[in-house]
């Protein structure tokens, strides 16, 4: 078993599909079939249904999956480890950061770290915190901002800052003159939301289980603007971070009775190896991040 035949049979298992396996891969699809054969053929075991439609594993390779994936991972980690002994003069950062977050927080933060470490290359992946808490745990992420849930089996984590979430509405609504608003309020409005995947619409959806309540989503998008300018308008009401809020000028943001905090840290894969650019990236954050951005 060689590492470019396992590393055929991880991206065909990843994609479901030769084509675009090899497409990934930078092969022809023949030699990639022919990849396979030859490590089922070695093993002595089918590693895929095949089917006119679709392909899908087999028990014997879903437990396959299971290994190629932990050697891949360690002969990228090990590839990495080995080129960095020259020190700190190349390297790749690729960091997932909350849409909201990468807008309003992060702009001078990434500025000043290309400033400081300019043979580095900064890849920034922007989504829900859901999305990038499962990109950093499948290794298609380094490191991601995500919402600290506590204690995780599969990421370390190490506190970042923390961010208030406060209801947005027009200045002609009548939460507009109020100093908090329930969460049965909120609740009770037609709301204008991020999609599913994101904190701030799982927490929505927790909420409205709490209360036992249906949401009244009348708009879901993840562009910031489109939401600032359905609230301006009149079509519903949101729940966004104060630099978000003052941002439209003319949107006005309250707090909830009971403040809605975020604790927010960076995150990396458990027993992985950490690359030298990304602890660099990790540090700068730390020493350089503000502690209470909303103050």
């Amino acid at each position: 078993m060689d590492i470019r035949s396992l590393r055929c049979f991880h991206t065909v298992a990843r994609e479901a599909n030769f084509t675009r396996a090899a497409e990934k891969l930078h092969l022809a699809q023949p030699a990639v079939s022919m990849s396979i054969k030859r490590l089922e053929d070695q093993l002595g075991l089918t590693l895929f249904h095949r089917n006119e439609r679709r392909i899908t594993l087999t028990d014997e390779g879903e437990r396959l999956l299971l290994h190629a994936e932990k050697i891949l991972q360690a002969v990228a980690d090990a590839e990495l480890e080995m080129q960095e002994l020259t020190g700190l003069t190349r390297g790749q950062v690729r960091v997932g950061i909350p849409s909201m977050l990468g807008s309003y927080y992060l702009p001078e933060l990434l500025m000043g770290f290309r400033h400081s470490f300019p043979a580095l290359q900064l890849s920034v992946v922007e989504g829900g915190t859901t999305h990038i808490r499962q990109q950093i745990e499948k290794g298609d992420l380094d490191i991601g901002i995500v919402v600290d849930r506590g204690e995780s089996d599969e990421l370390e984590s190490v506190h970042l800052m923390q961010v208030e979430t406060l209801v947005c509405v027009s200045p002609d609504h009548p939460f507009a003159r109020q100093t908090s608003i329930s969460y049965q309020a909120f609740l009770d409005e037609e709301l204008v939301l991020f999609k599913e995947g994101f904190f701030h619409r799982q927490v929505t959806e927790q909420l409205a289980k709490k209360y036992h309540v249906t949401p009244k989503i009348s708009f879901e998008t993840n562009l910031i603007p489109l939401i600032q300018s359905v609230v301006r308008h009149g079509f519903g009401i949101s729940a966004l971070l104060r630099p978000a809020i003052d941002d439209a000028r003319d949107l006005v943001g309250i707090p909830f009775d009971d403040p809605l905090l975020f604790n927010l840290s960076i995150a990396w894969r458990k027993q992985s190896y950490l690359s030298r650019a990304n602890k660099a990236f990790v540090d700068y954050l730390l020493e350089n991040s503000p502690t209470t951005p909303n103050r």
